[in-house]
C-alpha cells in the first residue's frame, strides 16, 4: 500500500470512527467523552481486533490487513455499502462489493431505459443478473417476467431454459461469448458464495456449460453480432453496448442496437406493440444465488 494511500486511509477511518456514537453500537456511555465518536478501543472491541493493532491502521502505519478484519472495521463503523468499498480500496484489497440488493435501481435509471426506447436495454451486473429493464428488452427474446425473478439472469435462462436457446440466431456463439464473459469477470469473485452458487447451478443444469466453463476461454467484451427470432416482429440482428454504473458493483446499463434497417423498423414496431408496459426495476433477494 501506498504512503498516500494508507495516509488517506488513516483519515478515512477517524472521520467515520467520530460520527458513530457509543449509543449508535449500543454501548453504554461511562465518563466524560473529550472526543466525538467512539473511541479506538472501542472500535477495536466492536471488531475483534487488538487496539494496538487498529491503532496502527488508524495512524496509517505499513501493516497488513486481511479483508475479514476489514469487513469486522467496517461493521463496527457502520459503513454504507460505498464507504465499506472506499476502505477496501484504500487498503489495497482485491475483494470487490458486489452485492446488488444495495444497488437501487432508481427513477432516473428506469427514465433512461424508457427514453432508450425502441432500443432494447437492461441493467444488468457482469454476473448476468437483469435488474431493471424496459418493454423491447422485456420482450426481445419471450416475456422475461414470465421466469421468477431469482431467474432473470441471462446465463441461467441461456442455458436452462429450452425457449432461449431456440430463439437465439446463433446459440453456439451467444453461449460461448457468455461463458467466456462470465469467467473474465469472476476472477475477482471465486470466494463469493453468490458467483460460486452459479456457477454450480449452470454446471449441474446444463452439459454445454460444463463443455464450455472447462475450456476456460475468457473474454472481456464482445462486440459481434447476434440474432434473436422475435416473436412479435421476427428476427432481429443486433449489437450489445455495455457502460458503466457502477463498477464497484459490477453493475452496466446495456443497450442493444440494430445493424440493418430492417431491424431498426422492427424493434420500432416491437415497442409500439408493447406499449402498453412501462420499464420495471426487478430487484432480487440478496441471498439468493445465482439469481
Amino acid at each position: 500500500m501506498a504512503d498516500q494511500s494508507r495516509r488517506e486511509l488513516a483519515a478515512f477511518l477517524r472521520s467515520r470512527r467520530e460520527r458513530v456514537t457509543p449509543a449508535d453500537v449500543g454501548l453504554p456511555v461511562l465518563g466524560r467523552r473529550r472526543t466525538p465518536g467512539l473511541r479506538r478501543e472501542e472500535v477495536a472491541q466492536l471488531s475483534g481486533v487488538g487496539v494496538t493493532w487498529y491503532t496502527w491502521l488508524e495512524q496509517g502505519r505499513p501493516i497488513n490487513a486481511s479483508d475479514q478484519v476489514l469487513n469486522a472495521v467496517a461493521r463496527a463503523l457502520r459503513l454504507d455499502p460505498d464507504e465499506h468499498a472506499h476502505l477496501l480500496s484504500l487498503a489495497g484489497s482485491e475483494a470487490t462489493l458486489d452485492d446488488t440488493s444495495h444497488h437501487a435501481v432508481t427513477e432516473d435509471h428506469l427514465t433512461v431505459l424508457e427514453q432508450l426506447l425502441p432500443l432494447p436495454a437492461c441493467i444488468q451486473t457482469t454476473r448476468f443478473d437483469v435488474l431493471a429493464y424496459n418493454r423491447a428488452y422485456r420482450h426481445l427474446i419471450s416475456d422475461i417476467e414470465q421466469w421468477p425473478t431469482r431467474d432473470r439472469n441471462c446465463a441461467v435462462l441461456n442455458f436452462l431454459d429450452p425457449l432461449w436457446a431456440e430463439r437465439y440466431e446463433d446459440h453456439a456463439l451467444v453461449s460461448a461469448s457468455i461463458v467466456a464473459r462470465l469467467r473474465a469477470s469472476m476472477a475477482g469473485h471465486f470466494d463469493d458464495p453468490r458467483w460460486l452458487g452459479l456457477v454450480d447451478r449452470l454446471r449441474g443444469g446444463s452439459a454445454l456449460f460444463q463443455e464450455l466453463w472447462d475450456r476456460r476461454d475468457v473474454r472481456r467484451s464482445d462486440t459481434r453480432v447476434k440474432g434473436f427470432h422475435n416473436p412479435w416482429v421476427g428476427l432481429l440482428r443486433t449489437r450489445f453496448t455495455r457502460l458503466w454504473l457502477d463498477r464497484s458493483r459490477s453493475v452496466q446499463l446495456v443497450t442493444i442496437t440494430p445493424v440493418d434497417d430492417l431491424t431498426r423498423r422492427r424493434l420500432a414496431d416491437l415497442a409500439e406493440a408493447v406499449a402498453a408496459d412501462a420499464p420495471v426495476a426487478a430487484r432480487r433477494p440478496a441471498a439468493t444465488a445465482g439469481a
